[in-house]
């Protein structure tokens, strides 16, 4: 299925500027290293500049303004700014030869952080207050054969896609696979054997105003941590070791490379989300997974003809339109280089084939001292704006089902926007029975030891404080911690990672590896999808579950391909079958 959207060709050349990088490797000699490393300071605001002339006239042009240039991305042209002078954006934007500014965010201050922005993806205190069962330790037996890990047991959402059978013909073996998220962390034992740490890159920097105190010096975290731990749950979906221990992924021999452009809470700002995607594709990897939309706008406009209500400013509608146009560029940049690019479709329960686009949460940064969005106001837009990256050119978006194959409530949806369906985990599924509302009906992978102390899933020997985790121990005294999360953040990485094993399969060997077509593996991943007809009536009804009237979605298409799950549920069997 393709689909259907205007690229705004960008033209944006720019020549090498004098600046250091604040991009963080775990490798100890590498060129990506900082140089010199930028210190948070409370008054500093960021903005991405993206320039049409050279260097000279670039440089000139910012600093009269006000401004330092901090990085550089010539793979595109822009340049990330910090400046405090407060009419930056429109004395800039008046030089002449620049083709954009946007907000970035800001670089920070001294206020604790907030709430973490995928708390959603946790089933809340009053879900879960009928149900008291503790947590769980498992530990190594003898007289397991064959591959199974100890935990798979709990996996049935590999059980939904096939894994298993696939891993017959397809491992990921040589494959590379970027996950852009809130980073990975390389510690776990699940995670080591497959993570690249010469090539995974951190594009962050910490900013307390919403990621709480920094955990060094710097603000600029080493990219082998996840201090969120979003991304290792993601990572761990993806290419978690068949190494019998804990669980297993979808590809278990995928190299891990974190490719680091959210925040510790979530945020996923400009500039990071563009230099992740670039680099990318500069580092050839084969697929990209990305379990989030770009901030601080939900939806992002061209036009103020977009607008069917609400207030917006010029500088707002001025942000949205580069936010599309750079996002689009790296998009195509990295599909150009190679790169298979999947994204998750939303968790707001959203028609996305509906004309009009409500959004009460935008623009969501800057935020107030309680961390609360400043300047969100209520508005209704055309389905012109678009969620990006997942409605950006060549980006195969997913939705969520449950361990029934139902869509989940929480996930978005909507014909010709959700192209391929995936299981993301759902806490309600199984109305009516034994199995409604209980944790296993979520997505369990690893997850940070340290951040699940912190957010109290865990006490401080690692063992787990109720059934929303497993702690896995082998004979040896090596435990790693997993969780269950649900959401389309989850579906994504399922998809990637039977995109990885078509790779594997399909792909032609070369000296980095194996390599194949993204629109290649765009039409096996869609074209060996499992068929999911629509409810009976055409409306998926949520009701039942305990959902307002809001939930319930119509689906509209065929058994072939609808709105609710596209071309149908990844099949990893299938896609590996020649």
């Amino acid at each position: 299925m393709t689909k259907h959207r205007t690229f705004y060709a960008s033209a944006l050349v720019v020549a090498a500027l004098a600046a250091s990088t604040f991009v963080a490797s775990s490798a100890p000699a590498s060129p990506a290293a900082p140089a010199t490393p930028r210190q948070p300071s409370g008054a500093t605001q960021e903005y991405v500049v993206a320039f049409a002339d050279g260097a000279d006239a670039a440089t000139a042009a910012v600093e009269a303004a006000g401004g330092t240039v901090v990085d550089v991305n010539e793979d595109i042209g822009v340049a990330l700014v910090e400046t405090r002078a407060a009419d930056f954006a429109g004395d800039v934007n008046a030089s002449g030869g620049v083709v954009g500014v946007a907000r970035n965010h800001s670089v920070g201050t001294s206020r604790p952080g907030m709430p973490h922005r995928y708390v959603e993806e946790r089933p809340s205190a009053a879900e879960r207050s009928s149900r008291h069962s503790r947590g769980q330790t498992r530990h190594e037996r003898g007289g397991r054969g064959g591959s199974d890990e100890p935990l798979a047991d709990l996996q049935w959402n590999m059980d939904q896609i096939g894994a298993d059978a696939a891993h017959q013909k397809a491992t990921g073996k040589g494959v590379d696979v970027g996950i852009i998220d809130t980073g990975i962390d390389a510690s776990h034992p699940d995670i080591a054997p497959n993570f690249d740490s010469r090539r995974s890159r951190n594009f962050t920097m910490d900013i307390p105003a919403a990621d709480g105190p920094c955990e060094v010096p710097t603000c600029i975290d080493p990219a082998n941590v996840d201090d969120g731990g979003h991304g290792t749950h993601v990572a761990g979906i993806v290419g978690a070791d068949d190494n019998r221990f804990g669980v297993g992924g979808v590809a278990p021999d995928v190299n891990l490379v974190n490719l680091r452009a959210g925040q510790d809470s979530g945020f996923f700002f400009l500039y990071e989300t563009v230099a992740a995607l670039t680099e990318a594709g500069n580092l050839g990897l084969d697929v990209v997974n990305m379990s989030f939309y770009t901030d601080p706008w939900l939806w992002n406009c061209a036009s103020r003809d977009d607008y069917i209500s609400g207030d917006v400013t010029d500088a707002e509608i001025a942000e949205q339109a580069l936010t599309r146009q750079l996002v689009f560029a790296a998009t195509e940049y990295a599909h150009d280089k190679g790169v298979t690019l999947i994204a998750a479709a939303g968790n707001s329960h959203f028609d996305l084939s509906a004309a009009e686009r409500p959004d009460a949460t935008s623009p969501d940064f800057p935020i107030d001292e309680n961390g609360d969005p400043t300047n969100a106001r209520e508005r209704v837009v055309t389905n012109n704006c678009l969620d990006l990256p997942s409605e950006a050119p060549h980006v195969i978006s997913v939705s969520a089902t449950g361990p029934s194959t139902t869509k989940a409530d929480f996930s978005n949806y909507g014909s010709p926007e959700t192209e391929v369906a995936a299981p993301g985990g759902w806490f309600r599924d199984f109305v009516g029975t034994p199995n409604f509302s209980v944790s296993a009906n979520e997505v369990l992978s690893s997850y940070p030891l340290h951040v699940a102390i912190a957010e109290g899933l865990a006490d401080e020997n690692g063992v787990p404080t109720d059934d929303l985790s497993v702690q896995y121990c082998n004979r040896r005294g090596t435990c790693g911690f997993y969780t269950y999360l649900q959401g389309t953040s989850m579906a994504s990485p399922h998809a990637v990672g039977v995109a990885a094993l078509i790779v594997d399969e399909f792909g032609r060997s070369g000296r980095n590896g194996k390599s194949l077509n993204p629109d290649t593996v765009r039409n096996i991943l869609l074209r060996t999808a499992t068929d999911h007809a629509c409810p009976a009536g055409g409306v998926e009804i949520y009701t039942d579950e305990g959902r307002p009237a809001e939930f319930n979605a119509p689906c509209s298409g065929t058994t072939a391909n609808n709105g609710l799950y596209g071309e149908g549920i990844v099949n990893a069997a299938r896609a590996v079958r020649r």
